[in-house]
């Protein structure tokens, strides 16, 4: 048999976790874990606004947290909002899955949706990243992660709207105007 096609098609045979099958995959189809190792299902937020933010607990952003949790509450009705920890910037995010609730709910009463660990650049980049920051993948731009507590909003249809850098508050109107 062709080489060539034995390889395409064990490409195409690879698990969920493959970032080859992601390529004009719906966002709602990529699997995540919660911090407690629990399957999110991502199209449970179907009809929402989704804002994906990588979080870290030792960064100058991490006060962000707050204002994350405020926006969660205040559009409860129309945004989703879940925080991806990450490690890979300056390690400002040491802890384990016990270590980073604990922070989030002790320090800053965090009650949106928080996932597992995982990095969101790089060789091992979590596919859910890999749809979020290549326009191959969700059609829109492509906006790598330069830095913890940067946003990615996505419709309630499961498209890309925008990215913010991590210097955007989380209520800023840039941010705020796709729920009024």
């Amino acid at each position: 048999m062709n080489p060539f096609i034995v390889f395409m098609a064990t490409l195409f045979t690879m698990g969920s976790n493959s970032q080859i099958n992601i390529k004009n995959q719906s966002m709602y189809t990529i699997t995540i874990n919660s911090l407690n190792g629990e399957p999110i299902n991502l199209s449970e937020f179907k009809g929402k606004y989704i804002l994906f933010v990588n979080v870290a607990s030792k960064c100058g952003f991490t006060p962000q947290y707050k204002e994350l949790q405020e926006l969660s509450e205040i559009y409860k009705d129309k945004l989703q909002v879940i925080g991806v920890p990450c490690n890979q910037f300056g390690g400002q995010e040491p802890g384990d899955a016990v270590a980073i609730d604990s922070f989030c709910k002790v320090n800053y009463g965090v009650t949106f949706l928080i996932t597992e660990k995982v990095d969101v650049k790089g060789n091992q980049q979590h596919p859910l990243y890999a749809w979020l920051t290549k326009k191959e993948h969700n059609g829109v731009l492509n906006a790598s992660v330069k830095w913890n507590f940067q946003k990615y909003l996505v419709d309630p249809n499961g498209n890309l709207v925008d990215y913010y850098l991590s210097f955007t508050n989380p209520l800023n109107s840039k941010i705020t105007k796709h729920f009024k």
